[in-house]
C-alpha cells in the first residue's frame, strides 16, 4: 500500500460517465457540475493504440519531496513518489487493470499457477530473457532473499510489512533455472501481492544492504527504464529507457520527477514545467480547468483521507480520549469544506479497509463515528479530564495536543488542521499546529511514530490484506505501518484470520469484523474518499485517471502531430 501526503497520486477504457447531483460555482460565474464519485473501474486516461504515438519526447512530473528512501519495503520506502518510482524501474510480476485485478506480465513471468492447495503452492514461471541491470538473471534467489528480508524472523530487517511473507515455508528452484517454487505454511489469499515489484537479491540479502543500500539512490534495476540521474541540487531524478530491456520498446525519452511543493505544482504545470497536476484543490480546479490543451481526467482510485492518531504516548494512550476525539471531530463539515467548488461531491464513510464503491463496503463506525459532542464530553470526564473554564484540565494540566502537519501541506490539509483545531476547542482541548519540514514530515514524524494527531493518505490497496500492517500491533521498534501503535492481539487475530480465507465473501466478513473493533480501538478517523481529479497535456496518451489500474510506461507518450 502507498501513503502520501501532498502528492496526488494501463490498461484501455474511456472514463465512466458520472452521475449530476447538485452544483457548485466557479471563478467566472458558470456553474460547475457537482457529480457523486466515481464508480469503481471508471478512468480516463487518454487510451490511444502505440501507432498514434510519436517516438521520443519527455514526461515531465511532479513529486511532493526529494526521496530519502527508494526501498519500498521498507517504513521509509513506503510513501508514493517513492513507489511510483521503484514500480518504474523493477519487475513489476503482475499489472491491475481497471477493476484492479492482476494479471501476469509475460515480460517477466511466462506463466504462473496455484499448483497445490495443501499445502497451498505457487509455481512461477520466469522470462529467461529477464535480467537485472547487473547482467544477472532475474531467478528464484532474487524472491528468497525478498521473502527472507519480508518474512519477520530477522528482526535486523527492518520490514514494513510481514503479512504474507511470514505464511511461507520455503522458496526454492523448481524445475529449471526459470522457475520459483513458493511453499505456503498457511494459505494465503492475496498471494499475487507478493514480490511484486521484485528486488535483486543483491541489493537485500543483508539487513545493511536492505536497509540502508536504498537511501536516496537504487543500486540495480530489472525493467524498461533505469534512472540515469539523482539531481540533489536541481530536486529532480531523470529515468531514460534502459537499452538491455528485452521488452516494447518505450515511446518516450525521459521521464523527470521533479520534487515540488504541492503548493507550486498548479503554477509549474500552466508554465509547462510539468505536463501533469492534481486539480482537485478547488483554486487549482479553477485555474487549471480553463488552461490551453489541458484535459480534466477523473477516475476512480483507492484513496482515502484520514486522521491518524497516536495511542503511545501522552493523553492520547487512553482509549476513552481517543473515542472523544472521534465524536468531537465533525467529519461531515470537513469533506463538504473539502468538496465546495469541485465537480467531485465528498461524503465521509465508514470502513478502514472498503471504499464506499467497493464490494465488501458496510459502515461499521457504529455509534463510535458520530459527531456528538455530548458524548466526547462524557468521555474525557470518565478519563479524568474535567472542563474548567472552558478547559479541560487533569491533576493541574491543560489537555494539550499537536497536530503535526508538513510545511509543504495543501490549503485543504492546512484548512482541514485549522477545522479540527476548532471543533476539538468545543470540548475544551487545546490542538497546536506543528508544521514541520516537507522532506522531514514522513521519516522524522510519521513513520516513527513522532507525533499526536497528523492527516495522510493511504492509497491503492487493491489487495484487502495490504492494511494488516496498519493495524496490527506493533513489534518492539517495528511499528509496521501502524504509526499511532494502536491496536490488540483481537484485531491481529482477524486479520490474521482474514489473509488466510481464500473465500472473497467470508474473508469480507472477518475485515468488517476487525473493523467494527478498530473504530472502538480509536485507531484512526476516516474522513472522505479522495477522488482522482487531474489536470493533463490533451496530447498525453495512456496517461492520466488510471483509477485502480497500474500505468504501464512503455505505452505512454505524446500523439503525432
Amino acid at each position: 500500500m502507498r501513503q502520501t501526503s501532498a502528492a496526488a497520486w494501463v490498461a484501455a477504457t474511456a472514463a465512466t460517465a458520472l452521475l449530476v447531483t447538485g452544483c457548485g460555482s466557479s471563478d467566472d460565474g458558470k456553474p460547475v457540475a457537482q457529480r457523486s464519485a466515481a464508480p469503481a473501474g471508471s478512468q480516463a486516461i487518454n487510451a490511444r493504440p502505440l501507432n498514434d504515438i510519436q517516438q521520443g519526447g519527455t514526461l515531465k512530473l511532479a513529486i511532493s519531496q526529494w526521496i530519502a528512501d527508494f526501498n519500498r519495503y521498507t517504513a521509509n520506502g513506503n510513501q508514493g513518489d517513492a513507489q511510483d518510482i521503484n514500480e518504474l524501474v523493477e519487475p513489476r510480476l503482475f499489472w491491475a487493470d481497471a477493476q484492479g485485478e492482476s494479471h501476469p506480465d509475460t515480460d517477466f513471468l511466462l506463466s504462473v499457477a496455484v499448483t497445490s492447495t495443501s499445502p497451498q503452492t505457487v509455481l512461477y514461471k520466469l522470462n529467461p530473457k529477464a535480467k537485472w541491470s547487473d547482467g544477472k538473471a532475474i531467478d528464484w534467489r532474487d524472491f528468497e532473499a525478498l521473502w527472507k528480508a519480508n518474512n519477520g524472523t530477522d528482526k535486523a530487517y527492518e520490514a514494513a510489512d510481514t503479512s504474507g511473507y511470514e505464511q511461507i515455508g520455503k522458496v526454492e528452484q523448481g524445475a529449471d533455472a526459470h522457475q520459483v517454487k513458493v511453499t505456503f505454511t498457511t494459505p494465503y489469499a492475496d498471494w499475487k501481492h507478493l514480490f511484486n515489484p521484485l528486488l535483486p537479491a543483491a541489493g537485500i540479502d543483508t539487513p545493511d544492504k536492505f536497509n540502508k543500500g536504498w537511501t536516496e539512490k537504487i543500486p540495480i534495476t530489472g525493467n524498461a527504464f533505469k534512472i540515469s540521474s539523482y539531481d540533489k541540487t536541481a530536486q529532480t531524478i531523470t529515468a531514460v529507457p534502459d537499452p538491455n530491456w528485452w521488452g516494447t520498446k518505450p515511446k518516450l525519452d525521459s521521464i523527470v520527477y521533479r520534487a515540488l511543493d504541492y503548493t507550486a505544482w498548479t503554477d509549474a504545470y500552466l508554465n509547462k514545467e510539468i505536463d501533469y497536476a492534481a486539480a482537485l484543490l478547488p483554486e487549482d480546479y479553477k485555474r487549471l480547468y480553463k488552461a490551453a490543451g489541458t484535459d480534466i481526467r477523473v477516475g476512480a482510485r483507492w484513496d482515502e483521507v484520514h486522521i491518524e492518531f497516536n495511542g503511545a504516548r501522552g493523553p492520547l494512550k487512553d482509549v476513552r480520549v481517543r473515542q472523544a476525539l472521534q465524536h468531537a471531530i465533525d467529519r461531515k463539515s470537513i469533506a463538504t469544506a473539502f468538496g465546495k467548488d469541485l465537480p467531485v461531491q465528498l461524503k465521509p464513510y465508514g470502513s478502514h479497509f472498503f471504499m464506499p464503491n467497493q464490494a465488501g463496503y458496510q459502515d461499521n463506525s457504529g455509534t463510535y463515528g458520530t459527531y456528538d459532542l455530548k458524548k466526547a464530553g462524557e468521555l474525557l470526564d470518565a478519563a479524568g479530564w474535567k472542563l474548567q473554564g472552558g478547559k479541560r484540565v487533569k491533576s493541574g494540566k491543560q489537555l494539550t495536543l499537536g497536530y503535526t502537519l508538513s510545511a509543504g501541506s495543501t490549503s485543504a490539509q492546512v484548512d482541514q488542521s485549522e477545522l479540527v483545531q476548532a471543533q476539538l476547542a468545543q470540548v475544551g482541548i487545546k490542538l497546536n499546529i506543528v508544521k514541520v519540514p516537507t522532506n522531514d514530515y514522513f521519516s522524522k514524524y510519521v513513520t516513527i511514530g513522532n507525533f499526536d494527531l497528523t492527516s495522510f493518505r493511504w492509497v491503492d490497496q487493491i489487495f484487502r490484506s495490504q492494511a494488516y500492517p496498519i493495524y496490527r500491533e506493533p513489534s518492539g521498534k517495528n511499528l509496521y505501518q501502524n504509526y499511532g501503535s494502536v491496536g490488540s492481539p483481537e484485531v491481529d487475530a482477524l486479520l490474521k484470520k482474514a489473509t488466510e480465507t481464500t473465500d472473497t465473501t467470508e474473508a469480507n466478513k472477518l475485515y468488517n469484523e476487525a473493523d467494527a473493533k478498530i473504530w472502538a480501538l480509536g485507531h484512526s478517523i476516516p474522513v472522505y474518499q479522495r477522488p482522482q481529479v487531474l489536470a493533463v497535456r490533451s496530447n498525453l496518451a495512456n496517461y492520466g485517471a488510471s483509477g485502480l489500474a497500474d500505468v504501464d510506461y512503455t505505452k505512454v507518450g505524446w500523439l503525432k502531430k
